[in-house]
């Protein structure tokens, strides 16, 4: 589905990512973890074709990314960005149909399978009762859902999501985790994902890319990767993990604070 050879990320004199080479194959779902400013998005963007690598080749089905046109890309893969500025007022079904343009060739109009897409992305996401209503009128976790919809109406192979669960109830946390867990298990789709919850991430995803904010980086199974001291390591704090039936959990350890008496 995708693979990075010898990525390199950088900001100015410092590198985000070294030497990153990495394959993602078809129902494999990815949650990318690290601390503020770990490069995260940068690498989400620039996987999606968003932004230039400092070095290093990305390629989708054995293409090299940038010899795709934007709207052959956009076929391939959608892209959930971390945060949106909606500067007009249009409807939400609206906002939903403009993910589905990639998919006319050549048509103007949307067709009756388009708006069905719709229909069954904005459905899935509990948003269907908000389709005429002006995107701008909704709450945060509402305008998640609907970019969620927007993603999963593109209908690709493919989803980069950066920070889905931003903003959602946890009821909505989820539902939409679970939505993504099926779309890689039923349907094979590949999922990347960039995640601050670890709990919602290991009962999610099948495998972890761990960023460690100098450069570094581990990836495999998450049964491989997301062990206390690599996460410790990761996210600068320690973590403890505790089995429960069924799971595991992902525990921040507290110090404890304690105060002089006079």
């Amino acid at each position: 589905m995708l693979r990075t050879t010898s990525l390199q990320l950088a900001v100015g004199a410092r590198v985000l990512v070294e030497r990153l080479d990495w394959r993602v194959a078809a129902g494999e779902c990815w949650c990318v973890l690290g601390r503020n400013g770990a490069g995260k998005s940068t690498l989400l963007r620039t996987l999606a074709g968003l932004h230039e690598a400092d070095a290093g080749t990305i390629a989708l089905h054995g293409r090299v990314l940038t010899d795709y046109s934007p709207v052959d890309l956009a076929r391939l893969r959608a892209f959930l960005p971390q945060s949106r500025h909606d500067a007009f007022g249009y409807c939400v079904m609206d906002a939903v149909l403009a993910a589905r343009h990639p998919l006319h060739q050549g048509r103007y109009w949307e067709s009756t399978a388009d708006h069905a897409a719709a229909v069954a992305a904005l459905s899935a996401m509990e948003v269907q009762d908000l389709a005429h209503r002006d995107i701008r009128s909704l709450s945060g976790g509402e305008r998640q859902r609907v970019a969620i919809a927007a993603a999963l109406a593109q209908d690709t192979p493919l989803l980069m999501l950066d920070e889905p669960a931003n903003a959602l109830d946890l009821a909505h946390q989820v539902q939409t985790m679970a939505l993504i867990s099926r779309l890689c298990r039923h349907e094979g789709r590949s999922v990347i994902m960039v995640a601050h919850d670890l709990n919602l991430a290991r009962a999610t995803a099948t495998h972890a890319l761990l960023l460690m904010g100098n450069g570094g980086w581990r990836a495999g199974t998450v049964v491989d990767i997301m062990q206390d001291d690599l996460l410790s390591t990761c996210l600068g704090h320690p973590i403890e993990s505790v089995q429960v039936p069924g799971r595991t959990l992902f525990l921040p350890v507290h110090s404890v604070v304690t105060e002089d008496k006079a």
